[in-house]
């Protein structure tokens, strides 16, 4: 039976470039770090760039495992730097560093993911795998986006641009007979992973 899904498209969807669903190879895990999904909303409405779009990931799952979609799979959004053309992103509700993102005091994660919510991203990876044929892959956008930039407390010290999902994600659990590979990442090979190494902690 398939899942509940909320659609709610963003007011650009319609200028999104469009793409074959046999174009999506990955999903990208995001954290909104922000309070709600009504200020992650507020977020992926405004408009970036010269088409009128901006940044959002494709779905959103709420605290109690509510799922939302702002933008079709079949549409390229604008949620991690470099492979936006191939991925679908989705969005977990999570405060991660909100509001002191660039502080280097405040690189902590500490609001724990909700049963709620990994249930409904295990059943939501599996709906994106049955509708979209050559998806084999999974990252968390800190495995893609290893920018580093100065802190926005101390311009001398260095933090990363991203660290969601973070490591307090249960990757092993999502991964867990999803059919999908973990890539990407400082910690560990495309060739060669462990899922009992949380690659979220970075040393």
């Amino acid at each position: 039976m398939p899942m509940t899904i909320h659609d709610q498209p963003l007011p650009y969807v319609a200028h999104l470039p469009e793409r074959p669903a046999n174009a999506v190879e990955m999903v990208v895990i995001h954290c909104t770090e922000l309070p709600d999904l009504a200020t992650a909303r507020e977020y992926g409405e405004k408009a970036l760039y010269d088409n009128g779009s901006g940044n959002s990931g494709h779905y959103y799952i709420d605290r109690d495992g509510a799922v939302y979609r702002y933008v079709p799979g079949t549409r390229v959004a604008n949620h991690v730097r470099g492979h936006n053309p191939n991925s679908i992103g989705i969005e977990l509700v999570n405060l991660g560093r909100y509001p002191h993102w660039w502080d280097s005091r405040h690189q902590q994660m500490t609001e724990p993911y909700t049963a709620a919510q990994i249930s409904a991203l295990r059943a939501l990876l599996a709906q994106l795998r049955h509708d979209f044929p050559n998806l084999r892959q999974v990252a968390g956008h800190e495995d893609l986006d290893t920018a580093m930039m100065p802190a926005s407390d101390d311009p001398a010290q260095e933090i990363h641009r991203k660290l969601d999902p973070g490591p307090l994600f249960p990757w092993a659990e999502v991964l867990d007979g999803s059919g999908l590979k973990r890539i990407g990442g400082s910690d560990f090979s495309r060739d060669n992973y462990d899922p009992t190494n949380h690659a979220g902690h970075r040393g």
